[in-house]
């Protein structure tokens, strides 16, 4: 829900802040006043066209920024980490916006700068805004068969839909992929046998020209190696290392033999013993450093015969690969391919007829389950138009018929969703014939239109907030009565907000907020003001809104029936 709208040098409003209930709250106020200027500063907000002309007389710059506390779980959140924009679940979400007089418009989610673009997808999920001259999603066909599936609950139908699609995609590029291999090994079946046994005989291993590299290196360098392996060795001989050691660590152990001494745990007797046993370690480090400088002395052996191969070796691998135009490490898979190609070729029927069959039956699989999704859409299709049928009789749209027309659409088209194309029509007097939603040309009776199919889809949608602009345009009385009762019921799971020139409907609301105009200022415009009402001031208003300019005890007794018929 919105919990915050902070609008500054918009229009007619210099400076609005409003921290919003959950609940239906309606919006009045005199023609004129700003109401709807709120909702271009919302929509701005959400990602609509920006254009310098918002920004108010003699400012630098127009800004709006709302702030909403949404569930874990809100799609939004899912959007912002694929997009990289940091963002916590357990915090509110603000976006802002900024129209400077002079410059390019900036878009800002949790301060961090972003595109309008993403401000407008985010925007979907977030708020619905029906109008005298739009219906949010609604009027979007490609969103209702997805209304239609959430509505008909066929989430597990329409999942499993889905991946016996891609089952049968994959099945059936595997069968072009084998058919495409077949024909190449056949047009080139003398190149590939002429490669096979070339690749075979070289024998490639995999990481092999990194290891040759390595060893090539080392072998340059083998000289240098084994000189020095060898002046390591004549250095340890030369210093009579293993004979030194020996004689002091006899020397150190005759010490010890000396009489009391063994036995004594004086510091003489610990220094003594510390020294032999210092020394019997060195002892035995100095002959394995032999051992070792023995194995380093063969290791190091200069031989050419290894280099000379290595070099050959690498020649034959970098020579092959310039052939068959791969890099050196891709001839192993280069064998491995061309080894297939010549098994496919060479048994060609059975592996085709082995991946026709799993394409056939993949197939199968995937019209079994479009078909399924494709009936349960349909039972849940009548359902769908009683229901919103029974919406639009008490809101003055009696007339009106509704239905959700079914085209069938190729397999590629979407075998994803389905196998038809969804779409919501109306028929706005008996006998015009069914057409898009767009032909209600009216704005209220689009505004009506769009309030009755969410209250028949209200369980279809966690679009957390909506808008209605004028729902009750040329209505009154038991109409207007019935519009406010809807976006009431609405306000139950979500957050309602209408802009209404309606008592009935504003009575309906739980909360109210009065938008009005002061005069021209100094610099020749008025400002947009904003204030939430009482109970005794929604009174007030609701009577003015009854009665006109001159509020009557007569309107001030009808708002009292109003507000206590809710």
């Amino acid at each position: 829900m919105i919990i915050a709208l902070s609008i500054r040098s918009f229009l007619l409003i210099e400076r609005l802040d409003i921290e919003a209930a959950g609940g239906f709250t309606a919006l009045t106020g005199e023609t004129g006043a700003g109401k709807s200027i709120i909702l271009d500063a919302l929509g701005l907000a959400l990602g609509a066209a920006g254009n310098r002309k918002f920004v108010r007389k003699d400012a630098d710059q127009a800004s709006i920024l709302v702030e909403f506390c949404l569930p874990p779980d809100h799609e939004a959140w899912a959007l912002l980490s694929e997009r990289g924009v940091e963002a916590s679940p357990f915090e509110t979400l603000t976006l802002k916006r900024v129209i400077p007089a002079d410059g390019p418009a900036r878009a800002f989610v949790n301060d961090q700068p972003v595109n309008a673009g993403l401000l407008g997808e985010l925007g979907e999920s977030l708020v619905e805004i029906h109008g005298q001259h739009s219906a949010s999603g609604l009027m979007k066909t490609a969103r209702h068969g997805d209304l239609l599936d959430t509505y008909a609950g066929n989430e597990t139908l329409l999942q499993a839909c889905r991946e016996s699609w891609k089952a049968y995609q994959a099945a059936r590029s595997a069968r072009e992929r084998i058919e495409t291999d077949l024909k190449e090994a056949e047009a080139r079946h003398a190149w590939l046998a002429e490669t096979l046994e070339t690749l075979e005989a070289l024998a490639p291993e995999a990481g092999e020209v990194e290891a040759l590299v390595s060893e090539r290196s080392i072998l340059m360098q083998s000289e240098k190696i084994a000189a020095a392996a060898g002046e390591a060795v004549e250095a340890f001989d030369g210093s009579d290392v293993e004979a030194a050691l020996a004689r002091a660590s006899r020397a150190s152990e005759r010490i010890l033999s000396f009489e009391g001494l063994a036995e004594s745990d004086g510091a003489l007797a610990r220094a003594a013993r510390s020294a032999a046993d210092a020394l019997e370690r060195a002892l035995i480090e100095a002959g394995e450093a032999r051992a070792a400088l023995d194995a380093l002395s063969v290791e190091a052996e200069h031989d050419p015969d290894r280099l000379e191969k290595a070099d050959q070796r690498l020649h034959a691998l970098k020579g092959a690969a310039r052939k068959f135009g791969v890099e050196p490490d891709g001839l192993p898979a280069l064998l491995d391919d061309v080894a297939a190609k010549i098994a496919l070729s060479d048994a060609p029927q059975g592996a085709i007829d082995k991946a026709r069959s799993e394409e056939k039956a993949a197939a199968a699989r995937w019209r079994t389950a479009a078909d399924r999704l494709s009936e349960a859409r349909r039972t849940a299709a009548g359902r769908l138009e009683s229901a919103i049928e029974d919406e639009l009789k008490p809101l003055k749209l009696e007339r009106t018929r509704v239905q959700v027309r079914f085209d069938p659409v190729g397999e590629d088209a979407s075998g994803l969703n389905g196998r038809e194309k969804v779409e919501f029509e109306v028929e706005t007097n008996p006998g015009a014939g069914f057409g898009p939603l767009r032909q209600i040309a009216s704005g209220g009776e689009l505004a009506r239109f769009s309030l009755a199919l969410q209250c028949a889809l209200a369980e279809t949608t966690n679009v957390p907030v909506m808008v209605f602009d004028e729902a009750d345009q040329g209505v009154g009385g038991a109409v207007a009565a019935a519009i406010g009762e809807r976006l009431s019921r609405l306000a139950g799971n979500r957050q309602v907000f209408a802009i209404t020139h309606s008592p009935q409907v504003a009575a309906a609301a739980s909360g109210q907020w009065l938008v009005s105009k002061t005069g021209a200022a100094a610099n020749g415009l008025g400002e947009t003001l904003l204030k939430g009402l009482d109970q005794h001031e929604r009174h007030e208003e609701i009577a003015r809104m009854l009665s006109g300019a001159t509020v009557t005890e007569e309107a001030r007794a009808a708002a009292t029936r109003l507000l206590e018929d809710v």
